[in-house]
């Protein structure tokens, strides 16, 4: 069974920076980066954008602290890549960002930026969880940057590259 119908060639797994707690009365959706988080999510971003990692397509949670990251991935990166904010990817299991992926028509690369525990699932159900566990075996870090690229038939994935903001 394939995991994803249509798949891009590479994809780019981003759990957001590090953010601050809900302010008294605050909902958890409107948490921003703290400033630890601001400066994880732009050293992620320069790398990635060093290294020449530019996705033509960027999901991201609608969330705040996810919207600050994707917005650090748009400023480091030029050219001409798509970002997409989808409310469905908050709070949501990684059946959820699977979906988002298998909705697509067709993009070279996409970038997906979320939160854990779904990032760390997709991850996993791409790469299995021998690669998971040598890559980040304390778990999935904030501001860390997953890319994969396809092999053969879409069914497996191959880790090319783990960035840590």
């Amino acid at each position: 069974m394939t995991l994803l119908a249509s798949p891009p060639e590479r994809i780019y797994l981003l759990r957001h920076a590090k953010s601050g707690w809900a302010m008294p009365g605050g909902r958890d959706f409107d948490r921003t980066l703290d400033q630890a988080g601001c400066a994880e999510a732009a050293q992620v971003a320069e790398e990635a954008a060093t290294r020449g990692y530019r996705p033509s397509l960027v999901l991201s949670s609608s969330a705040m602290r996810c919207r600050q990251t994707a917005e650090a991935v748009q400023r480091a990166i030029d050219g001409e890549t798509e970002f997409r904010y989808i409310d469905e990817l908050y709070n949501a299991p990684a059946e959820i960002y699977t979906d988002a992926l298998d909705r697509l028509d067709s993009a070279p690369s996409v970038m997906v930026v979320g939160h854990n525990p779904a990032i760390e699932e997709l991850f996993a159900r791409l790469v299995g969880m021998d690669v998971v566990n040598r890559t980040i075996p304390e778990g999935y870090p904030t501001a860390g940057l997953a890319v994969l690229d396809r092999s053969g038939d879409g069914d497996r994935w191959i880790l090319h590259d783990f960035l840590v903001g």
